[in-house]
């Protein structure tokens, strides 16, 4: 998952780069503006995977806690028989 976001960041900001080139050259402002929405992108990019790895990185002590509430289900469960 890690390389597809590298290689997502790296296609977004040369898509910037080559816009804002051709934007200025060509004095077009339309592709200034599709060079800043592609900037805006890579940086929702880095957000959403910052996001992803905090929740990951949650997913072990969610999973332990859902054990532990299982058990103690069971356990009430055994001792109402």
């Amino acid at each position: 998952m890690k390389i597809l976001t590298i290689v997502t960041l790296g296609l977004l900001l040369f898509n910037a780069t080559l816009l804002a080139w051709a934007g200025v050259g060509m004095e077009r402002p339309w592709f200034l503006v599709a060079a800043g929405v592609c900037v805006a992108a890579s940086v929702l990019v880095v957000i959403a995977w910052r996001r992803y790895r905090r929740i990951v990185a949650e997913l072990p002590d969610d999973r332990m806690e859902m054990k532990r509430e299982v058990e103690s289900l069971r356990e009430l469960l055994r001792n109402r028989r």
